[in-house]
């Protein structure tokens, strides 16, 4: 693949080697649908094997929204369709192993919400920055029926510890841009207008540094991500067997009629 491939991620190559990617689809929030979810697993290999890119930003389009969630139609088809599961099992995983296994370093501007994939995204990044006035984000997983696969379980304990990584996961609160950077979910939180400029000052330093020194250090470090390896696979497991059952179910059509869910397993 190379960069024409990608229908909803706009790339901006930078001087000194810098490579901004903004997630976009603005009419929705950039919320996730089947293509983007597929573009957010294979964009990490065609950078890193891009030699003219040595650190790269991602942030989403607008204002609103780093990414807000899965599209409600796409989630819908997943339910009890276990071909379905199948595909987005495998893309789960792919896209987790691939921002880790991406050996230049990620910066996530969180210019909004951030939920779903988005969120994967940006907490999986290397350095995370938050908009202190618009970003906030949630794991939502509980919240439709289904366990907190994706990212969370191979990261959140290491970032915030284990007793905030159950309350946040278990209740789905959102968490705010001062409360994540207090708890250590996020590297920085800067006022929304400086988001951007903060992004690139960061980037330009890390472009202007030793590159195998800073590629080694990632690599390194992610060895405890790689470790939690199991861990994060059990959890994805479970999501993605929740899917097929009738709370599921229930918390998309919930979502969609916006009202309280009433689980079946509640009951």
């Amino acid at each position: 693949m190379n960069y024409t491939d990608f229908q909803y991620l706009l790339f901006e190559h930078k001087g000194n080697g810098v490579l901004l990617i903004t997630i976009n689809r603005p009419d929705v929030m950039n919320a996730t649908n089947a293509r983007l979810h597929w573009e957010l697993t294979k964009i990490w290999n065609v950078v890193d094997e891009d030699i003219n890119t040595k650190v790269i930003i991602i942030t989403g389009a607008g204002d609103r929204a780093f990414s807000a969630g899965g599209d409600l139609e796409w989630v819908s088809e997943m339910a009890g369709n276990p071909s379905s599961i199948e595909n987005v099992k495998k893309e789960a995983a792919d896209l987790v192993y691939n921002i880790l296994n991406c050996s230049k370093p990620i910066i996530s501007a969180i210019n909004g919400v951030a939920v779903g994939a988005g969120l994967v995204a940006a907490l999986l990044a290397d350095i995370s920055i938050i908009s202190a006035e618009n970003g906030r984000f949630t794991d939502g997983h509980v919240k439709l029926g289904v366990s907190a696969g994706d990212h969370a379980a191979i990261i959140w304990p290491l970032l915030c510890g284990m007793a905030k990584a159950k309350y946040y996961l278990m209740t789905a609160d959102f968490i705010n841009a001062e409360e994540a950077e207090r708890m250590g979910m996020v590297s920085l939180c800067v006022p929304h207008d400086e988001l951007m400029a903060k992004a690139f000052v960061i980037a330009d330093k890390l472009a202007n540094g030793s590159q195998v020194a800073i590629k080694g250090t990632k690599k390194a470090l992610n060895g405890w991500m790689q470790m939690a390896s199991p861990i994060f696979e059990s959890s994805l497991r479970e999501e993605m067997l929740n899917f097929l059952g009738d709370d599921a179910k229930e918390g998309i059509a919930a979502i969609r009629e916006k009202r309280a869910p009433d689980f079946p397993s509640a009951r």
